[in-house]
């Protein structure tokens, strides 16, 4: 009998959960999707430095061009720098309806082969392919189908990451970019991991990889070297997930549906103004967060505040009322009874609102829009967009 720990096979030297073995997964992420789909459109802005972000001087850029990156642009870093760092670079304000548009046409293409779809913005999703649609032998050939008909019907280029988990997918999907594809095979995981760097493992943010670089783990394979007693030790519960993902396992499935968290909306204004300044603003917000929120007929129960001083200091209020507002209008007065709570005193400015709903009942789609961290290909989408 060929040895087992926690449902773990660990013959050849290997580690792999039986459920992960037959399972896989294909992740595809849309390379530099905004600004792919700009310069689709318009022959003009082709192999040129696009930057996608609004004009003003707090903008931030909500995606670069691999043009644009060259010189060290990407998401989520201010306009101005992008700017600096770039004189001749071509600005265009986001046309969220468009890349939507399109993000639905990505996943029709996706539903061809598959009903295992979980979205986790516009640009990327993950796939179970364990049994495909198409008939096609393997993930592989899933994934080149894919992305062939992705650049056939779509005119853009989409990278593609094929594993026997969600984790080793998405890592494999950036391996290659831009247009790439590349594939981890179960008995490549561990030899594979062992050379990342320990920031590459979902969850080592900067604190967390400063203190694993003081404590002398560079790679993962330093992890891998170490045994779980000594990981949950040093790094509590999240140790045990260390211990695991430097090793492959991962046993979260793909979800269709995802059930969303939040949904928000902000606005970072010209210059700093006191909190009653912010009435229209948030008026706005609350127009944009309700046309959203009912596009799908999805229900919340809680209303946010989000303010963030002149300091950067953040802070949010919320309120579960016993009923939920029926128009943006009502959602605007909930979230404006939330100044009462706001005790920062009268001379307080602010370079920040925004408003949100959360705690839902229910969701079919994943967080719509954003200039946001780049967690992948630099469009990390968990805001709406505010002109």
């Amino acid at each position: 009998m060929r040895p087992l720990w926690r449902g773990v096979d660990m013959s050849n030297g290997e580690l792999q959960t039986q459920e992960d073995a037959i399972r896989k997964i294909v992740h595809v992420d849309m390379d530099a999707f905004y600004a792919s789909v700009e310069q689709r459109d318009n022959p003009d802005l082709r192999g040129r430095p696009v930057v996608v972000a609004w004009h003003g001087p707090r903008s931030v850029v909500c995606a670069a061009s691999y043009e644009a990156r060259k010189f060290g642009i990407r998401s989520a870093m201010p306009a101005l720098r992008a700017a600096r760092l770039c004189s001749h670079a071509v600005f265009i304000p986001p046309d969220f309806t468009r890349y939507k548009a399109v993000s639905l046409a990505v996943r029709e293409i996706f539903s061809r082969h598959t009903d295992l779809i979980e979205p986790l913005s516009l640009d990327e999703a993950y796939l179970d392919v364990t049994e495909n649609k198409t008939g096609l032998p393997t993930a592989t050939r899933v994934a080149i189908k894919i992305r062939e008909e992705i650049r056939q019907e779509l005119n853009l280029t989409a990278s593609a990451g094929v594993a026997p988990n969600k984790f080793l997918a998405k890592i494999a999907s950036d391996w290659k970019k831009p247009d790439g594809l590349f594939v981890i095979q179960p008995h490549q995981i561990h030899s594979f991991l062992s050379d990342l760097s320990i920031g590459r493992i979902p969850g080592v943010g900067k604190v967390t990889e400063q203190h694993m670089l003081d404590a002398g783990i560079k790679t993962v394979g330093d992890v891998q070297a170490m045994d779980a007693e000594t990981l949950e030790t040093r790094f509590g519960r999240y140790g045990l997930r260390l211990y695991e993902l430097s090793r492959g396992i991962d046993h979260s499935p793909v979800v269709p549906n995802r059930m969303r968290k939040s949904l928000s909306a902000e606005d970072t204004f010209p210059e700093d103004i006191p909190l009653r300044e912010t009435e229209s603003s948030i008026r706005r917000l609350a127009e944009k967060v309700w046309a959203a929120s009912r596009e799908n007929a999805r229900g919340a129960r809680t209303v946010v505040l989000k303010l963030k001083t002149k300091e950067f200091n953040s802070l949010t209020r919320s309120l579960t009322p016993p009923e939920m507002p029926g128009s943006a209008e009502g959602l605007a007065a909930v979230a404006l009874s939330l100044f009462d709570r706001v005790e920062l005193g009268a001379n307080q400015l602010f370079r920040l609102v925004g408003v949100g709903l959360s705690n839902f009942q229910s969701s079919e789609e994943p967080p719509l829009f954003s200039c946001g961290d780049e967690a992948s290909d630099g469009e990390g989408l968990a805001n709406l967009p505010v002109s």
